[in-house]
């Protein structure tokens, strides 16, 4: 994904500048596409070229012009095009699993170690969530309900997710102190998608 997809995504909803887009960035989507400002400049122009948004010079007394961004009909068209289509999941690669995947080298304890270790950095993040995406009551925005409900909804699945994982670490520490490996395969599994014999149970890896 662009990160301009991003941006036109915050210009649909109003006119901003390089800095409010920053700040944007920064108490909403940083959690899973991060950009500093530069970059978020550099698309501004790219997308400046290519007609997708309109610059309007805002003259300030005192103080350096503004330049406020607006997408135009044309970036409506290409975001409204992109956002109706199913993207790919998360990335395939995940230096965490493949950690897992040959844990089996280590001992009982190394391996249980690793995974609360895990599970400690995922409850860290989940503590952090108020904080830095101000959840607070006092959370304020400028956006229609019907927008911000879905931004907020973007936040619940991550939120989600998490506590999904560390109820799985949890689960995966009790069936090691079982030794369910000795079971192989059959040990580790416990749960497993409908088999579709037309497509030879074949499911895509993007999720």
């Amino acid at each position: 994904m662009s990160l301009e997809y991003v941006i036109l995504g915050f210009l649909e909803v109003g006119p901003k500048t390089g800095y409010d887009l920053k700040k944007r960035f920064d108490r909403s989507v940083s959690g899973f596409w991060p950009a500093d400002q530069s970059r978020i400049y550099r698309t501004l122009a790219r997308l400046h070229e290519r007609g997708f948004v309109s610059q309007e010079i805002v003259e300030q007394r005192d103080r350096p012009d503004r330049k406020l961004y607006h997408i135009s009909d044309r970036g409506r068209e290409h975001l409204h095009r992109w956002l109706s289509e199913a993207q790919p999941g998360t990335s395939p690669r995940n230096p965490w699993l493949v950690q897992l995947f040959f844990s089996g080298l280590l001992s009982d304890e190394e391996a249980i170690r690793v995974l609360e270790e895990k599970k400690r950095r995922v409850l860290r993040t989940l503590a952090s969530f108020p904080e830095r995406y101000r959840m607070g009551p006092d959370y304020e925005h400028d956006e229609p309900e019907r927008v911000d409900f879905f931004h907020w909804l973007t936040l619940d699945s991550a939120v989600f997710l998490r506590y999904a994982l560390v109820e799985w670490i949890d689960e995966a520490i009790e069936r090691i102190r079982r030794k369910d490996y000795e079971r192989g395969r059959e040990g580790a599994i416990t749960r497993w998608p409908p088999y579709d014999e037309e497509s030879g149970g074949e499911t895509s890896p993007e999720g």
